[in-house]
């Protein structure tokens, strides 16, 4: 990441009216609007002054670069395990088992770097049998060789001054007329290690697969918890946007590298501090399905915040994932389902939910009840609700007999025409009674009741009170409570 120094400061999806980041009272980066104004490296602050009055001028900060890199390795575990830090802000991943995954070394490329513009920072790729010249190939911006013998021609016509351990040794290197590592491997190496050290030829011998390379690669920590702090107050939470996706990218291979899938994460917006300091405000997501993919999150939180108004400026955002679960294999049915997959409907479930509120989403859950108008409630449908659950709530004697698609929400009074029930036309019973009697503890409910046919052939749910007025002489009274499809 060659402009690492800057792009902490001023990341690449921000505007940036003129930055310059100094080391010891020079010019280490600048931005292309400073770049624009004659801002060059290696000059003083009074120059850059000169030139651009308004250029934010900045000190180099290490722990910024680090928790940046930190950050991009989060993000690159996605792609493979095996994810190490080398010095001047490069990392180097291994991806020799990840190839086929992804698409070849074209995509994943493609990929890698559309993730790296989303987090903020310019970078430079190289890819290489070795990591040693993958990573002078990124050096220098001389993008891929994937076979030994190109990379052995690449690297002999790279400069010797790529190497750190030959910078010290330039003006010696300048003087014999060796300019390339080609011409650095045909010099005696007795010689060449008594002037420049072992740590040269260790170098050169690893970026051409001479010698062993081992790195200590990254290790995700046990829970996750990422935060970004904003280079300018924002006052509209849909500009937020940028940097609520660096942190889902973190996240995603965060759950890629622990296996893991989330169901619920949180997002919040922290506000001034001091003395108008104020709690961050929260924004919650919860899943249908868990996942463990960052295009599906960002298309919830786009809808959230949308919707939200800030009610204070926000100088920081943080993460959470606050539920987890381990990741699902692939489906293994051999033909995909007519209407889509499970995913799909449970992806459109989650939109709607970010759309319209979660307490007007709602799902049927059957409740341990006789009576048919208790016996269902209403509840959010991100409710986990499993079906041994759902079964485990209905009366086992009831889950077999017939039940209307319809329930009316308020049973209507029929009419009686030559002692039948009327609706629309004179209803047969086409069934045998069922009676239902129970609420003893609250309301009293005794019922008979039938399917009921009219003329057209529309079937019905009907009942007849059981106890009505007193005496034997009391008329039943027949209701219309459900409608079958």
């Amino acid at each position: 990441m060659p402009q690492l120094p800057l792009e902490v400061f001023s990341p690449n999806w921000s505007s940036d009216p003129g930055s310059v980041v100094l080391e010891q009272e020079r010019v280490l980066a600048m931005s292309a609007a400073a770049r624009a104004a004659g801002v060059r490296p290696g000059m003083r602050r009074g120059g850059v002054l000169m030139l651009l009055p308004e250029a934010r001028l900045v000190e180099r900060s290490g722990t910024r670069e680090a928790e940046a890199l930190d950050a991009v390795a989060m993000a690159l575990l996605q792609y493979t395990p095996q994810v190490a830090q080398a010095e001047e802000a490069t990392l180097l991943l291994d991806i020799g088992a990840s190839l086929r995954l992804f698409g070849g070394i074209r995509r994943l490329c493609e990929r890698v770097r559309a993730n790296l513009r989303a987090l903020g920072f310019t970078a430079c790729l190289g890819c290489a049998p070795t990591a040693r010249g993958a990573w002078l190939l990124a050096r220098r911006n001389a993008g891929r060789a994937l076979r030994m013998e190109s990379l052995t021609r690449r690297l002999d016509r790279l400069p010797v001054t790529l190497l750190p351990p030959a910078r010290a040794y330039a003006d010696w290197f300048e003087g014999i007329g060796c300019r390339h590592l080609g011409e650095l491997r045909r010099l005696p190496r007795p010689g060449l290690q008594r002037r420049c050290g072992r740590a040269l030829l260790d170098i050169v011998d690893a970026a051409y697969g001479l010698s062993p390379e081992l790195f200590e690669w990254v290790e995700p920590p046990e829970r996750f918890h990422a935060r970004l702090e904003l280079f300018d107050r924002i006052d509209q939470a849909d500009l937020l946007l940028a940097g609520a996706h660096h942190l889902v990218l973190q996240l995603t291979g965060w759950l890629c590298a622990r296996q893991l899938a989330v169901e619920r994460i949180r997002l919040l917006l922290e506000h001034e501090r001091g003395r108008v300091a104020r709690p961050p405000t929260t924004v919650e997501v919860a899943l249908a399905e868990p996942t463990w993919r960052d295009e599906h999150l960002m298309r919830l939180l786009k809808e959230r915040l949308a919707k939200l108004e800030l009610e204070a400026p926000v100088i920081g955002i943080g993460l959470e994932a606050q539920q987890l679960q381990a990741m699902a294999p692939p489906t293994e049915s051999l033909f995909p389902e007519p209407g889509g997959s499970e995913e799909d409907r449970m992806r459109m479930i989650e939109l709607l939910v970010a759309r319209l509120g979660a307490d007007n989403v709602l799902q049927a859950l059957p409740h341990a009840d006789y009576r048919p108008e208790i016996a269902n409630v209403w509840v959010p449908v991100q409710q986990k609700v499993s079906a041994a659950a759902r079964a485990s709530q209905m009366p086992p004697d009831v889950q077999s007999l017939p039940r209307p698609t319809w329930l009316l929400a308020k049973p209507i009074a029929l009419l009686m025409r030559n002692h039948r029930p009327f609706y629309g036309s004179p209803l047969k019973v086409a069934s045998s009674p069922e009676r239902i009697e129970a609420g003893w503890w609250s309301e009293l409910q005794a019922r008979d009741y039938f399917i009921a046919e009219g003329q057209d052939h529309t079937l019905y749910w009907i009942y007849r009170e059981r106890i009505v007025g007193a005496g034997e002489d009391a008329l039943p009274r027949w209701f219309l409570h459900g409608l079958f499809g």
